[in-house]
């Protein structure tokens, strides 16, 4: 009964299956394997346009791959505040990029608001240069960005010469949230490198560096290699990704693990003192409870991340996974439910 994060859920069998499967014979290195052409071929597919793809084994590295190839040294990303690439990657993107600068931008909802996007100091040689704005999808506070958002935020990179990245760590929820295509989400929207997540989502490590410019990706292939990152059994990782897409095995993962989120917020939605402070839009659930609720919890077994302190309780975050099963979803509202009983 852990909903500390989807990174504590296991693999999906499928692609447990896959690696077994890519385990028998030998193989050529380096990418240089039918897997990682399959693979490149089927993105290619599903976003409707000709794709540059690097896989790695974090999103970490992914992230760091695309913004490095964005941003010079001198220059300036954009971001969240609580953008993971400001938070949690332990100074990687000003470390992979030579010491590009991340500038933050707060807005509601986890997101960066177009309105609020002033790229400045361009052509002062004092300042370091506006390069590049990376978003998240979906976002920190578990919302996600609407094409339209994306597009608004896409035509002041354009007006301003800016790359636009895209964290996709949880990429999948957001698409099986919104119901568009992956081309409306991304290039069609005016993104033009993604971080694209599955780990998360049902793999055991990969994710990829997705270009939809061929130009803008041609130092990646160097980049991944001068950062440790080019694996030489990868096809391992891309037996993953390979199975990941199959049948919509990405998706359907996806509008389970969103599922489950939307009836676990209903459910605490009703508790007496329970607030959420945002709309469950994919896979997260950000709830207020008081102390008492929380300890009780706790005692049950059940585990969380306490995300902020509050007075009288403090706000939790919640996420399910593509193997949450319902009946503990169930079991935590209605032991919360039990603690909180006038």
């Amino acid at each position: 009964m852990n909903f500390c994060s989807d990174n504590v859920a296991g693999a999906a069998p499928e692609i447990i299956e896959a690696i077994a499967r890519a385990n028998s014979g030998a193989a050529m290195p380096y990418g240089n394997d039918p897997w990682t052409e399959r693979v490149e071929k089927r993105l290619a597919e599903i976003f409707e346009h000709e794709v540059w793809v690097f896989p790695v084994a974090t999103g970490t590295a992914a992230n760091v791959l695309c913004l490095s190839a964005l941003a010079p040294p001198w220059g300036t990303i954009y971001c969240h505040t609580e953008s993971h690439i400001a938070v949690d990657e332990c100074g990687a993107p000003e470390f992979y990029t030579g010491g590009a600068k991340l500038a933050l931008i707060g807005g509601a909802d986890g997101k960066i608001a177009a309105a609020d996007l002033r790229p400045a100091g361009a052509g002062v040689v004092h300042h370091s240069q506006p390069a590049a704005v990376s978003i998240t999808q979906a976002t920190e506070a578990g919302t996600v960005y609407r094409p339209d958002e994306i597009a608004a935020i896409a035509e002041i990179c354009r007006t301003h010469g800016l790359g636009l990245h895209m964290d996709g760590a949880r990429f999948a929820n957001a698409l099986a949230s919104l119901g568009c295509s992956p081309a409306e989400l991304t290039w069609k929207a005016g993104v033009d490198a993604l971080s694209f997540g599955a780990t998360k989502n049902g793999a055991v490590a990969a994710e990829a560096a997705v270009f939809f410019d061929g130009a803008k990706a041609a130092s990646v292939p160097y980049r991944r290699k001068r950062g440790g990152h080019l694996f030489s059994k990868m096809r391992f990782l891309s037996a993953q990704l390979e199975a990941y897409l199959a049948d919509d095995l990405w998706l359907r993962n996806a509008r389970h693990a969103n599922a489950m989120a939307r009836r676990l917020g209903e459910g605490l939605a009703t508790l007496p003192g329970a607030r959420l402070a945002y709309k469950v839009e994919a896979n997260e659930i950000f709830v207020s409870l008081p102390e008492r609720a929380i300890a009780g919890l706790e005692a049950a077994g059940f585990r969380f991340y306490r995300w902020a302190e509050e007075e009288g309780g403090a706000l939790l975050r919640l996420v399910c996974a593509f193997d949450t099963a319902p009946a503990d979803v169930e079991a935590f509202v209605a032991t919360a439910r039990s603690i909180l009983r006038p």
